[in-house]
C-alpha cells in the first residue's frame, strides 16, 4: 500500500499524501503550536503556583501526545514512501526537503524524550493530566537539550512553512499539490 495517492480530477495534478497521513501531519502540527504556547506560558508563570503545575502538567501530557503520534508517524512512513517529488522540482530543493523531513522526525522524538529527561529528577515517573504516570528518562544532561530542541524546531518550522508557501504561491507547480490544503494553480 502506498503513502499517497493520483487525483482523481481533471487537469494535471500530481500526487498526493493519503487522507490519514494528511490528517497525522496536521495533528501533529496542532499539537506542536500548542506545546510551544504551554511551554512558553508555563515558563513565564511564577514559580510554585497551581496555574504554572496544571500548564506543566498539561505540556508533559501534550509531549508525550507527541511522541506516540511521532511514533506511529514514522512507522506509517517507513511502511509507506511519500509521493514522489515532481519532475521540474530542482535537485537542491529535494534535498532540502528531505532533510527537513529526517529533522522533524529527530525532532518530534528527541524533544518528548528530552522533555521527560528533564523531569527525571522528580523521580521514575511523572504526572500527566487525568493522573496518568509515564517513565521518565533518567539521564539528566539530556534535559538541558530539551531548550535548544525547542529553539531549533521554531526554526525548522519557519522554514517549512516558508517552504510550503513558496511552493504554493510563488511556484504555483505541482509541489502544491501533495498536501492538502495546497493546490497548483498552474493549469
Amino acid at each position: 500500500m502506498s503513502d499517497y495517492m493520483v487525483e482523481q480530477t481533471s487537469g494535471d495534478r500530481g500526487l498526493r499524501y493519503r487522507p490519514i497521513v494528511v490528517a497525522i501531519h496536521w495533528l501533529t502540527a496542532a499539537l506542536i503550536v500548542t506545546q510551544v504556547w504551554l511551554g512558553f506560558t508555563f515558563e513565564g508563570l511564577p514559580k510554585n503556583t497551581p496555574e504554572r503545575l496544571e500548564f506543566f502538567t498539561w505540556h508533559k501530557t501534550v509531549g508525550v501526545t507527541i511522541l506516540i503520534l511521532a511514533l506511529i508517524r514514522l512507522a506509517v512512513r517507513l511502511i509507506n514512501p511519500p509521493p514522489p517529488f515532481p519532475a521540474e522540482l530542482p535537485r537542491w530543493e529535494r534535498l532540502f526537503a528531505v532533510w527537513t523531513h529526517r529533522l522533524f522526525y529527530f525532532l518530534i522524538v528527541a524533544l518528548p524524550l528530552t522533555g521527560l529527561a528533564a523531569v527525571s529528577k522528580g523521580g521514575p515517573s511523572t504526572e500527566l493530566v487525568g493522573g496518568l504516570e509515564v517513565p521518565t528518562v533518567p539521564i539528566p544532561a539530556l534535559g538541558e537539550a530539551h531548550e535548544l530542541l525547542v529553539f531549533a524546531t521554531l526554526g525548522l518550522l519557519a522554514l517549512h512553512i516558508a517552504g510550503a508557501l513558496k511552493h504554493q504561491f510563488i511556484d504555483r507547480g505541482p509541489s502544491a499539490d501533495r498536501m492538502w490544503p495546497f493546490r497548483s494553480t498552474r493549469r
